[in-house]
């Protein structure tokens, strides 16, 4: 007879713990599904924030509500063939860049010596970002760059001139560097040092160069490199020798030199 209400006892505390187990996962994936859309905007704000910083459009204490308002205003996003260097007339806001870059279809696996970033796949459509003054003229062009550092993969947003060579603005966004060393491409004194220099020599080649130890004072193309953390810079430095050649946005700073953001 005690076995039995031992065994109904053990019974019960089994029954007790599935059902709790069953309710939390009730629980936890409604709060998952309720939270997804709320994400989605939180990062959504967070992308079109970064966008408006590099673009020299944001300030410290920017609400949400005045965020998507200036965004929505002065940015216009497009989407670019990167071989063409043609901008499309398609809908952004339809366009998944994580689906293309899965979708053989619409990325191309990089060779060995071609993928200085180390990214591995590249997809044939990036978003850009067109940044217009008050009067809806083309200023800037904003770029996203991204590439291997030493631990992380580094994404940045780069604004340029409408000559489609001089840096206005950049900002590492998201990236997983050791903080105080590598970290520091997030620091604004660091970032300020891109103000002004070029990208690309005369002849549209990238030319830009993080150089260790420091730039050279009037270097236009030199910027200066990060104390203690050399395979971080490296990375930076990769990261834009492929993004602005061929295989990166090349072919449509070529077309942006002649004028292209004109008719934008």
């Amino acid at each position: 007879m005690a076995e039995m209400k031992s065994n109904d006892s053990i019974g019960r505390t089994l029954l007790v713990v599935l059902v709790l187990c069953l309710v939390c996962s009730v629980v936890v994936a409604g709060s998952a599904v309720g939270l997804k859309s709320r994400q989605q905007q939180q990062k959504a704000l967070d992308k079109q924030r970064n966008i408006l910083d590099v673009a020299g459009l944001a300030t410290p204490k920017m609400s949400g509500e005045a965020v998507k308002t200036t965004f929505e205003s002065r940015i216009t996003p497009r989407l670019l063939d990167l071989k063409s260097g043609e901008m499309l007339d398609k809908d952004p806001a339809k366009f998944d860049q994580a689906a293309a870059l899965r979708d053989p279809q619409q990325s191309v696996e990089l060779a060995s010596n071609d993928d200085r970033a180390g990214i591995k796949r590249r997809s044939n459509i990036v978003e850009i970002y067109l940044v217009r003054d008050e009067q809806n003229k083309v200023q800037e062009v904003v770029l996203p760059v991204y590439g291997k550092g030493l631990w992380s993969m580094m994404n940045a947003f780069v604004s340029l001139q409408t000559d489609g060579r001089t840096v206005k603005g950049i900002t590492y966004y998201d990236q997983g560097e050791t903080p105080g060393l590598g970290g520091e491409i997030e620091n604004p004194t660091w970032r300020a040092k891109w103000v002004g220099k070029k990208l690309l020599d005369d002849n549209g080649q990238p030319a830009l160069r993080v150089v260790k130890g420091g730039a050279r004072q009037g270097d236009e193309y030199g910027v200066d490199g990060l104390s203690g953390a050399t395979l971080t810079a490296n990375g930076v430095q990769h990261t834009f020798d492929f993004w602005m050649g061929e295989l990166g946005f090349g072919p449509f700073l070529k077309q942006v030199r002649e004028g292209a953001l004109n008719n934008g």
